[in-house]
């Protein structure tokens, strides 16, 4: 795996944290944090996309 730059860990009320990451291709990953060796990855706008849901509260469930 490239090597990975990881944002600091975004953590909800008494859920899990998981961190964003991206890479000098331009790819974009999510872990939880701890985990980052196991990260997911998509293009940069779909986990964006995904991330700023979550923060509105769109997909509180998911963390």
């Amino acid at each position: 795996m490239s090597d990975v730059t990881w944002e600091e860990p975004f953590c909800g009320e008494g859920n899990n944290c998981f961190r964003l990451g991206t890479d000098a291709t331009g790819n974009a990953y999510i872990a939880v944090a701890g985990q980052e060796d196991r990260p997911l990855t998509d293009s940069r706008e779909a986990l964006r996309t995904l991330i700023l849901d979550i923060k509105a509260g769109k997909a509180d469930h998911l963390l």
